[in-house]
C-alpha cells in the first residue's frame, strides 16, 4: 500500500443525514476523497429521502471513484447504509460506466469530473444510464450552461449526447473528454451584465407527432417570454420524453432551465411553469440560478476561488460547503443582500497543498502522494 496513504489520519466521519440528506454529501464525499487523498466513513447514507440508502446511481458513483482511484471500499452495495472508502492513486485514462436504469448520468459524471480534471492527461468517459431526469441536471444543462461555467474557470471539456434517455427506460449516454486543468482562473461574476437573447428549445423522443407537443411548449413560451430564437430539435434513443429548455444569454453568463414533460400535464402547462421560473430569475439581479451556484462551489473551492451572485442558496448548497469544508481548508460565505440575491464568496481556495510548492517542483510529500492537487505558488 502507498506509504502516505498509510499514515493518513483517521477516516473523515460523516453523518448522510446532516442537511439536505440526499446523494449529494456522497458525491461530494467520493470527489474530494479522491482528490485529497483522505479516507471517509459515511453513515446514514440518504437518511433525508424516501428510500435511503445507495440507489443504483449511487453504486456506480462508488463503483466508478474506485476504479478510476483504486480505493479500498467496505459497504458498496445496493440499499447499503453505510460506505468505508479509502481512495489510492487516481489513472487517466478512457472509462465506460453503466448504470442499468434511468438513474442520472450527469451525477455520475459530476463526481468523477474533479478529480479527472487535474490529473496531468486527459480522460474520457462514456457513461449509460439517464440523461434527461427530473432531479438531476439534464445533458442540455451540462453542455449549455455547467460547462461553460466551469470554461471561465479555465476548464476545458467535450461533452456529446450519444442517446438520450428519460424514466423510466433511461438507456441513453453521455461522452465526455477532460483535459489537465492548467490555467486556474479566479472567478468575478457579481454582475451577470446586459441581456443578449432569450431562446427556447424543445424535443420530443418516441412520442406521437399528432400531439406537436413541442410546438404547443415554444408557442406557450414565446407568449410568455417574447422569445428572440425558438428551434425543435431531435433526439436519438429508444426511451420516450420530452424535454424543453430556456437559454438565457447575458453579457457575462449563460443561465438554462430546463422542463421535462409529465404524464398528466399538458404541454401548456409545462411551458407556463417554465415561465415562471425564467421570470423569477430575470427579475432578480443575480448572476446564477440556485443550481449553477450549487455546482459551481467545488470547482472554486480547487481552483483560486472567486465571488459570483445567486438567485437563492438551497438547502442543498448549504450542505454541499459544508461537505467541501469538511475535507479541504477553504472558506465558503453567503451573503443575504435582498430576497433574490445573494453574494457567494470562496476563499482562500487554494488551501494548504501551496505551501508544499516551489515553482514547477513538487516536494516529495507531493509525489508521495499524487491525488493532491498541484498548485503553482505565483
Amino acid at each position: 500500500m502507498n506509504k502516505a496513504l498509510a499514515n493518513m489520519p483517521t477516516a473523515i466521519q460523516i453523518d448522510g443525514s446532516q442537511g439536505e440528506g440526499g446523494g449529494q454529501i456522497l458525491r461530494t464525499a467520493l470527489a474530494l476523497s479522491m482528490i485529497t487523498g483522505q479516507a471517509f466513513e459515511l453513515i446514514n447514507i440518504r437518511a433525508g429521502r424516501r428510500k435511503s440508502g445507495l440507489m443504483r446511481q449511487h453504486l456506480v458513483c462508488v463503483q466508478a471513484s474506485q476504479e478510476i482511484s483504486q480505493a479500498y471500499v467496505e459497504g458498496a452495495e445496493l440499499h447499503s447504509q453505510r460506505l468505508y472508502f479509502k481512495p489510492q492513486q487516481i489513472k487517466s485514462g478512457k472509462y465506460q460506466f453503466q448504470i442499468g436504469s434511468a438513474g442520472s448520468t450527469t451525477l455520475v459524471l459530476q463526481t468523477l469530473l474533479p478529480a479527472l480534471l487535474l490529473q496531468n492527461q486527459a480522460s474520457e468517459l462514456t457513461i449509460s444510464g439517464g440523461t434527461h431526469n427530473p432531479l438531476a441536471p439534464t445533458a442540455d444543462f451540462i453542455e449549455q450552461c455547467f460547462l461553460p461555467a466551469l470554461k471561465k474557470l479555465g476548464i476545458e471539456a467535450e461533452f456529446k449526447l450519444n442517446k438520450a434517455g428519460f424514466f423510466p427506460v433511461g438507456a441513453g449516454e453521455i461522452y465526455i473528454k477532460i483535459q489537465p486543468w492548467q490555467h486556474r482562473n479566479k472567478l468575478s461574476l457579481l454582475d451577470r451584465g446586459a441581456l443578449q437573447s432569450i431562446g427556447a428549445f424543445a424535443a420530443v423522443l418516441n412520442l406521437s407527432e399528432e400531439a406537436q407537443i413541442a410546438e404547443r411548449e415554444l408557442v406557450t413560451l414565446n407568449k410568455k417570454l417574447k422569445l428572440d430564437t425558438q428551434k425543435q430539435f431531435r433526439l436519438n434513443g429508444i426511451s420516450q420524453g420530452n424535454t424543453l429548455y430556456v437559454k438565457i444569454e447575458y453579457e457575462n453568463n449563460v443561465q438554462l432551465f430546463t422542463a421535462l414533460g409529465e404524464m398528466r400535464k399538458s404541454a401548456e402547462q409545462i411551458a407556463n411553469h417554465l415561465a415562471e421560473q425564467v421570470t423569477q430569475y430575470m427579475k432578480s439581479n443575480a448572476a446564477v440560478d440556485e443550481y449553477l451556484a450549487d455546482q459551481l462551489l467545488l470547482p472554486l473551492a480547487l481552483g483560486q476561488g472567486g465571488e459570483f451572485t445567486a438567485q437563492c442558496i438551497s438547502e442543498h448548497t448549504r450542505t454541499q460547503a459544508a461537505m467541501i469544508e469538511k475535507f479541504i481548508d477553504c472558506d465558503i460565505e453567503f451573503i443575504e443582500l435582498d430576497k433574490t440575491l445573494f453574494q457567494v464568496n470562496v476563499k482562500n481556495a487554494v488551501f494548504s497543498y501551496a505551501k508544499y510548492c516551489i515553482s514547477d517542483k513538487f516536494t516529495d510529500l507531493q509525489l508521495a502522494n499524487p491525488n493532491l492537487l498541484y498548485l503553482r505558488v505565483q
